[in-house]
């Protein structure tokens, strides 16, 4: 993407992305040449400015002379000009305060994690918490409940717990349940969902099982409470610093962004997307592909436990974010929670 500009060109671009980044306001030629210390004329800087908007990179708003980043603008700015900080040994510290592990179970960790991104970017922390078939099973038990219905409780080698009602096909009692319980307990304990998933409908084909009760009665529970993966848990702190910022002064944008964070689906789908690359990933405006977060860029990086990558967290914010300073802490906070998952709360045995 980076041929296509020369070096006057790439060094105009970088301070325009930089001043708006810290201004909010769009930037004018005079200024930018004052503010910068710029051996050109301001005429020659809005020929340049004239050249990146033709392109692309820029926009004017019809309110002002002055120009302001399109996506492929700030697209640009991340991918070639970005100068990335050192992260302070204070903000260090702040991360690990957040993210000591004493006494904390997973939930509590992941949620002190998105106020920890939140805290230091000053833009929302979003984290999303392991996939449930990607942890290792440790314990599951059933609750019968009225009107024919079970609820099912999983819970992890690291202490994730995940509940799911489901229905019977035959009536159960308490009795029968605990003894199904221990079974599969005994039978299933160590192995990731996924391969419980795998070992249960393999079971089931066996002609064994046919002719034992409790094994057929276990197998065709455990299939039922395992049909569908449970519902994907995404914890969200700091929503409430959008409405302190005027690039969501538009009440129709800010309350389809509000939407989004409630409903969560499709920033599931996005930190889904980050999982399948390694290193931190920067998704910017209308290449989101979601009209509900439009105007945001979302900086994730994936974590990680013995077994591989199992989640995802990161900083959603305005296309005007301060990605020299988020980058680095996205990247930080989900090498300690990988540290954390390898070797501490979250070891998986």
């Amino acid at each position: 993407m980076g041929n296509d500009l020369n070096d006057r060109s790439r060094t105009i671009l970088e301070a325009i992305v930089d001043d708006y980044i810290s201004s909010g306001d769009p930037v004018g030629s005079r200024a930018m040449t004052r503010r910068h210390n710029m051996d050109i004329s301001p005429a020659t800087v809005r020929n340049v400015m004239a050249d990146l908007e033709e392109m692309g990179y820029l926009a004017s708003p019809h309110t002002s002379a002055g120009r302001i980043p399109t996506d492929k603008g700030y697209r640009y700015y991340v991918d070639s000009l970005l100068q990335l900080r050192e992260l302070t040994s204070r903000e260090k510290q702040r991360i690990e305060d957040h993210c000591n592990v004493e006494k904390k179970s997973v939930e509590s960790l992941l949620q002190e994690t998105g106020k920890a991104l939140s805290s230091l970017s000053s833009y929302a922390g979003i984290v999303m918490a392991p996939r449930f078939t990607s942890t290792v099973f440790r314990h599951i038990e059933f609750v019968r409940l009225s009107g024919g219905k079970v609820l099912v409780v999983f819970v992890s080698q690291s202490g994730l717990v995940q509940n799911k009602l489901i229905e019977l096909d035959e009536d159960l009692s308490q009795r029968e349940l605990e003894k199904i319980t221990n079974y599969l307990n005994n039978a299933l304990s160590g192995m990731t969902i996924q391969e419980v998933k795998e070992k249960v409908a393999a079971e089931m084909k066996q002609e064994k099982a046919l002719y034992d009760e409790l094994m057929q009665r276990a197998l065709n529970l455990s299939d039922k409470a395992l049909a569908e993966d449970v519902e994907e848990r995404v914890y969200i702190e700091g929503a409430s610093s959008f409405l302190e910022l005027p690039d969501f002064a538009d009440v129709g944008k800010m309350k389809k962004l509000f939407l989004a964070f409630e409903q969560k689906s499709r920033l599931v789908d996005l930190l889904d997307k980050s999982q399948e690359a390694s290193g931190v990933q920067i998704f910017i405006g209308s290449a989101n592909s979601y009209n509900e977060i439009e105007g945001c860029s979302l900086i994730t990086s994936s974590y990680r436990n013995v077994h591989g990558t199992i989640g995802t967290l990161g900083v959603i914010g305005p296309n005007r974010m301060k990605y020299s300073k988020v980058i680095p802490i996205v990247d930080y906070t989900a090498r300690l929670i990988s540290r954390l998952m390898e070797t501490g709360l979250g070891k998986e045995k």
